[in-house]
């Protein structure tokens, strides 16, 4: 008997691996012959040692040629002839929705990890595109032979209000984590450290984190803040690394760049923070509740998932500096809530957040369609 075959299709191979390498790893276990089409950078290796076929890809995520891109999709998924298409992030759910069907792949998976740049930004372009991408996505989602998975209640009802029929959309929250990696260790050594994961962009609230560390420091609040992470080039949210090397050293405020060692990482901090303007479900926060940190984040889409105001840490309204302020200050200056909120965190990670619990989701989702 053959084994179905399934075929992820994202854009970068290091968010692959970031975020669905154990999920594939799963699928393989369970049956599956396991097929990954990405941008082959520093991580295509990686996933090949995993024992699954990684096909390099590049499909552009700024500009490109439409047609084009659709065409090589095309011919990329009657090559390999996949049972099942998974599209991970927007650009692969709208390209490789037209190209599955065209090439008549029978099932696709739509993950929609948050709604993206598009969805967020107030720039004149993003608001005269957004309704006609709002129909599109509604209309791929509710096609026949297509699911969609999103990651938080919010986008649910978005997608569910635009006319994607119930029974085609699943709620499955994020990428999991691995709890054992992430796990709670010994306190960091003084001064209070508030750490910010995520790519360098705006839209992660970037800026307001430096603003109010800015206003904590000129207040003689002792505390460092750390941005880990890099600008997306590709992303016309990104933080020009000129501006990151100017924060850097100023104000408390420290610029580690990219680092592959989170679970390290996180051990240095004592408060976790996200002040972004909208998520799917937030990786970095994730790991930050495994590692049972404290959380300061935006009420929000996608951040308000993973902390319960008051329980495992604080919600501040999008894009107010004051507000940000006035809670990490709450933070950094009582180690006893730190410490109370931290343990919220790390039972509401075991509970709802488990890589484990996703990855079941998902296989259950996959089973469905091809068992």
């Amino acid at each position: 008997m053959n084994r179905p075959k399934l075929l992820f299709l994202v854009t970068e191979d290091w968010y692959f691996v970031s975020h669905r390498l154990p999920l594939a790893r799963a699928a393989r276990e369970a049956g599956y012959a396991v097929t990954v089409a990405a941008r082959e950078g520093r991580h295509g290796q990686a996933i090949r040692d995993a024992g699954l076929e990684f096909i390099p890809f590049e499909l552009s995520r700024r500009g490109g040629n439409p047609v084009l891109e659709i065409a090589r999709l095309v011919r990329l998924y009657r090559r390999v002839g996949p049972d099942i298409v998974h599209h991970v992030a927007l650009k692969p759910v709208f390209y490789g929705s037209v190209a599955a069907r065209l090439a008549g792949v029978p099932w696709v998976v739509n993950a929609v990890a948050g709604l993206g740049w598009l969805f967020t930004s107030a720039g004149w372009g993003a608001r005269i595109a957004r309704p006609a991408l709002h129909g599109l996505l509604a209309r791929w989602l509710s096609a026949s032979g297509s699911r969609g998975i999103v990651q938080n209640p919010d986008d649910l009802a978005l997608l569910a209000a635009a006319g994607v029929p119930r029974g085609h959309l699943r709620l499955i929250r994020g990428a999991g984590v691995d709890t054992t990696l992430f796990a709670p260790a010994p306190a960091a050594p003084p001064p209070v450290t508030v750490m910010l994961v995520a790519r360098m962009l705006w839209a992660k609230g970037v800026g307001e984190f430096v603003a109010a560390a800015k206003r904590l420091h000129s207040d003689g609040v002792a505390a460092r803040f750390v941005l880990v992470g890099e600008p997306d080039p590709a992303n016309p949210a990104a933080v020009p690394d000129a501006t990151l090397r100017a924060w850097q050293g100023r104000d408390g405020i420290e610029w580690w760049g990219r680092r592959e060692d989170m679970a390290a990482v996180l051990r240095q901090a004592h408060i976790a923070c996200l002040p972004s303007y909208r998520e799917g479900l937030p990786k970095s926060l994730l790991e930050a509740a495994a590692c049972g940190l404290p959380i300061v984040t935006s009420d929000t889409p996608g951040c308000r998932e993973v902390v319960q105001e008051g329980d495992n840490g604080l919600l501040v309204p999008v894009r107010d500096t004051q507000a940000l302020a006035a809670a990490l200050k709450k933070l950094i200056l009582d180690a006893d809530l730190r410490r109370r909120m931290g343990e919220r965190s790390r039972e509401r990670a075991l509970a709802e957040f488990s890589q484990e619990l996703v990855i079941g989701q998902t296989l259950a989702l996959y089973r469905e369609l091809a068992p």
